[in-house]
């Protein structure tokens, strides 16, 4: 995005945060944002399904003889996943920025380690065969979420600051993504079914932040400060 808002102008802090940032914008700016808002949220259910129904078709693929035609399917809708994950941050990158470059940083780098993480475990079903493959993915995916999980406290945190999520879903999605990485780092220390249990809280607030960025969008309008 080329053009220079209000919060664009104001001075940062050693931080990189933006004092007092909102996101009063014109007309045209608020259509943008309002797009961008949307296609994250498409984007985040678009991930949720392509991920959830990939893995499953190629787990289920995985003992065939060969690289069948499931198999291959199943991991290219894993791949399609983890271009998903990434765009999201770049989407949310320069919307977060107006309010602390290094949260917008964090976030970005958070979504770009769980796309390649997610992209290594699926390309691990299609190279390798046998346990070997399931371990592999098993190892990819729960690092990847356990990332995710750590990286997103901050991004729900600024949210929460920011105003441009209602509290309630920032709140959410703290518990969440909290939950969901303690989950995944108790499934990679060995306690079996922690990362699924721990699934439930993370990707509801998934599922109900995409509904709400395309039903509502960023609130056009959020005045508190957020610092990093």
């Amino acid at each position: 995005m080329t053009t220079t808002s209000r919060a664009e102008m104001l001075p940062t802090s050693h931080t990189g945060s933006v004092p007092h940032a909102s996101l009063e914008l014109s007309a045209p700016q608020r259509a943008r944002f309002r797009a961008a808002a949307r296609a994250v949220g498409i984007l985040m259910l678009g991930a949720f399904l392509t991920y959830g129904i990939g893995s499953s078709v190629a787990l289920a693929s995985t003992g065939d003889d060969g690289a069948s035609a499931l198999l291959v399917a199943g991991v290219g809708s894993m791949l399609i996943n983890s271009a998903m994950v990434v765009a999201i941050g770049a989407l949310v990158f320069p919307i977060l920025g107006r309010f602390s470059r290094p949260v917008a940083r964090l976030y970005l780098g958070t979504r770009i380690f769980e796309g390649i993480g997610l992209g290594t475990g699926a390309v691990a079903l299609l190279t390798l065969t046998g346990s070997a493959a399931i371990e592999t993915n098993f190892v990819a995916y729960n690092v990847a979420m356990a990332g995710l999980g750590i990286g997103s406290l901050a991004f729900c945190a600024l949210l929460f600051r920011s105003g441009l999520a209602p509290r309630i879903l920032a709140v959410w999605g703290f518990v969440g993504y909290a939950t969901f990485a303690t989950g995944c780092l108790l499934e990679l220390a060995g306690v079996t079914g922690a990362g699924l249990v721990s699934t439930i809280p993370g990707a509801g607030f998934e599922v109900a932040f995409g509904i709400w960025l395309i039903a509502k969008g960023f609130r056009p309008v959020a005045t508190r400060s957020a610092r990093a």
